[in-house]
């Protein structure tokens, strides 16, 4: 990530921030904005332009999207084209966690958009054929669409539905379940926290779990919130992951690494 993604990333998140009222209109406005200009290689051209001005760009989203998005996610987009983005793929990703963010607003700071995030994952990365359907290229909007409302009916909030909708409808070239994982962390940030995710060959009980996400807040000076992943074949021991950070203290990681040292 270049230093102007970085830098319009921050102006965004303010901007947010500094927003009166956020409701899932505005997130669900955002995600519809970034799929119309990520299909018009135009518009995204000219709202990348660092040598644009910013009002020229502002004009521009007013003109494509005025009658047509409300006064919140209308002054953020005038808000994130503005800034300077470093590629047109930034600019698209920044409108995206604009949207999940302004979900994780309107979903209030109790709700674990996260955890159905994470379940749902789980559920694509058990089915290939399900994966195929809502990652292939050649399957319609509508018949995605349809496919996610069909499997989060009852099992996941409308901001759940509406963020694995866009993921889905906007891949841009990412497998889904990457996508997924991301829009969970971007939504702990914005709610004040971190995601572990702790693999064991049993369910932790609720002291355990306490316990660990003790332990992690107090290293990573972050609320922590564990997502639990049941995997026989860790045999024993935890294996943690918080964002790129591993702590594999398995006993199948242990064997793994004895069978390397008496192979040498």
């Amino acid at each position: 990530m270049g230093s102007a993604t970085r830098e319009a990333l921050a102006s965004s998140r303010k901007a947010l921030s500094d927003t009166g009222r956020i409701d899932l209109t505005t997130a669900t406005d955002l995600f519809a904005a970034g799929r119309v200009i990520g299909e018009s290689g135009q518009l995204r051209s000219l709202l990348a332009d660092p040598s644009a001005e910013s009002s020229v760009k502002a004009s521009i989203i007013d003109r494509v999207f005025g009658s047509q998005l409300s006064a919140q996610a209308l002054d953020l987009l005038r808000e994130i084209v503005s800034a300077r983005w470093s590629s047109a793929d930034d600019l698209l990703g920044g409108i995206e966690e604009l949207g999940l963010r302004a979900a994780a607003v309107a979903a209030g700071p109790d709700a674990r958009l996260d955890a159905q995030l994470f379940a749902f994952s789980r559920l694509v990365s058990s089915d290939a054929g399900l994966e195929l359907a809502l990652g292939s290229k050649l399957g319609g909007q509508a018949s995605k669409s349809a496919l996610v409302e069909k499997l989060l009916t009852g099992k996941g909030s409308v901001e759940t539905a509406e963020i694995v909708k866009h993921i889905v409808l906007q891949p841009r070239g990412r497998r889904i379940g990457e996508l997924l994982r991301h829009a969970a962390s971007v939504i702990a940030d914005q709610q004040g926290y971190i995601i572990a995710s702790v693999t064991s060959a049993f369910p932790l009980g609720t002291a355990q779990v306490e316990r660990l996400e003790n332990g992690l807040a107090a290293q990573y000076g972050r609320k922590i919130r564990l997502n639990q992943i049941v995997e026989p074949s860790v045999i024993g021991g935890l294996r943690v992951q918080v964002g790129d950070d591993v702590i594999d203290g398995s006993i199948a990681s242990r064997l793994s690494e004895l069978r390397l040292q008496l192979a040498g």
